[in-house]
């Protein structure tokens, strides 16, 4: 991030340095050429005062002091050409070249650059009239100049420039850096919390001293540590609740095989080995409603596939199933449906999970020649409700009675104090709130699951 921030920062600086030294290199040769240019001119004027007219022919003349005292430079040599219009040569070097674009045709001078004896010279060539009393012969004077002087100054001008700028942006980056650094010293305080954290540790990270461009981020990782802890707890819970619950019947088992091993009468060994069975049969339930809470935890709703369900047929399709079981302990077991068909969003697995549960409380705690009844109701509520003759729950364990392993004190029922707690969690993976009152009777119980009402038919009513 640190190295972004100066590249994006920095970078734009460097390029306006760089097009502010191309625009200053062109200016500094512009400026220069101007500033010579004129002494040029002068030159050019001076070189001309000394042409001569004899009336047929002009002429040139000039003594050696005077020409160097005029053409004689400390740093730059000087060369000069005096030719009539036809191209006759008057004086000077024959090998200053004319401009591209041809001679002057005006009192404007031209300037240009050349090569002559092949170095670089700046060029004026001007067109210049010599009067007598008789006629005026216009002549053109060209005056060349080494670029000596000229890249001295346009070479002072640009370091002059540059150099301020080439410092200012040096300070700049400096000061950006630093303030980068220090901008950045809470996510730095940041990275060094989270590495010495142990895998252990899942508390939320102090959001107090970090940058509000992050915090959303930290807060999202918060949120993220939350629900890891939340998983691993219940993991922690399951595997407790698991070898809490499993070691009372392993212990029983084991027990019951080694009577069965030291048992020589066959008859006292059919009853041990029929008493494995029994246990071995509890421990299979027992396991199967282990694996079913772990897996209608909370925080599985995300594998919960919601299809509109008829919970009209489903409950009654599950209530038929339970007959043979209800007759066997003398439990009648009725169903009162709906007319119509009773549309839910939910799991069918589940939904069946949460209805077996339901009818395996009551016909369990049910007393003998006691009565079960199954109701499923639609219209602007969709509920499915259980009635039984059980043992009245007191008020103050209504709410308890859905905790996991939560058993009536007094009740000589076999069960692991699962199957409600499965039911509960089932509810609330598919939205339902479930209610615990007594019978309308008076005698027993009934727990009623309110399903919400699909959008498809909130809409369509």
């Amino acid at each position: 991030m640190q190295r972004k921030l100066l590249f994006w920062l920095l970078g734009p600086l460097f390029f306006l340095l760089l097009l502010d030294t191309l625009v200053t290199y062109s200016t500094s040769v512009a400026f220069s050429n101007k500033a010579y240019d004129r002494s040029l001119q002068e030159i050019a004027r001076e070189v001309f005062l000394h042409v001569r007219h004899d009336g047929r022919h002009p002429s040139f003349e000039m003594t050696p002091g005077t020409e160097r005292i005029l053409l004689v430079d400390q740093d730059d040599r000087v060369f000069y050409r005096i030719s009539l219009p036809d191209g006759v040569l008057i004086g000077g070097e024959t090998a200053i070249p004319l401009p591209s674009i041809g001679a002057p045709r005006g009192d404007q001078p031209v300037f240009y650059d050349a090569v002559l004896h092949g170095e670089p010279v700046r060029v004026i060539a001007a067109r210049m009239s010599f009067t007598d009393d008789k006629q005026s012969t216009a002549m053109l004077v060209q005056v060349a100049e080494t670029l000596n002087k000229r890249h001295r100054l346009a070479t002072d001008i640009r370091a002059s420039v540059f150099i301020p700028q080439l410092l200012l942006i040096v300070l700049a980056t400096v000061a950006v850096w630093y303030g980068i650094r220090q901008g950045l010293l809470p996510l730095q305080r940041l990275k060094a919390a989270l590495s010495d954290r142990s895998h252990l540790d899942l508390s939320p990270v102090d959001v107090q001293d970090v940058p509000g461009e992050v915090r959303p981020v930290v807060e999202e990782v918060n949120d993220l540590l939350h629900r890891l802890n939340a998983t691993l707890n219940f993991q922690n819970r399951f595997i407790a609740d698991a070898a809490h619950q499993l070691k009372t019947p392993v212990a029983g088992m084991k027990a019951q095989i080694e009577l069965a091993l030291r048992e020589n009468d066959a008859a006292r060994l059919q009853r041990a080995v029929a008493q494995l069975y029994i246990s071995s049969d509890r421990l299979s339930r027992l396991v199967g409603q282990l694996l079913s809470l772990a897996r209608n935890e909370t925080g599985a709703v995300h594998t919960v596939e919601l299809t509109t369900v008829d919970l009209n047929a489903l409950a009654l399709e599950v209530t038929m199933e339970w007959v043979p079981e209800a007759l066997k302990r003398n439990v009648d077991l009725g169903f009162e449906g709906a007319d119509t068909r009773v549309a839910i969003a939910g799991d069918p697995h589940r939904l069946r999970e949460l209805i077996n549960n339901l009818i395996d409380n009551a016909v369990r705690y049910s007393h003998d020649g006691g009565r079960v009844t199954v109701r499923v109701s639609g219209g602007e509520q969709r509920l499915l409700s259980i009635s039984d003759d059980g043992p009245r729950i007191p008020v103050e364990e209504r709410k308890r009675i859905f905790e996991r392993f939560h058993r009536l004190l007094g009740s000589h029922t076999d069960g692991s104090g699962l199957g409600l707690a499965i039911v509960s969690e089932i509810a609330a993976l598919h939205k339902a709130t479930i209610t615990l009152e007594e019978d309308v009777d008076g005698v027993g119980n009934t727990f009623t699951v309110f399903f919400p009402v699909p959008v498809e038919c909130a809409i369509a009513h």
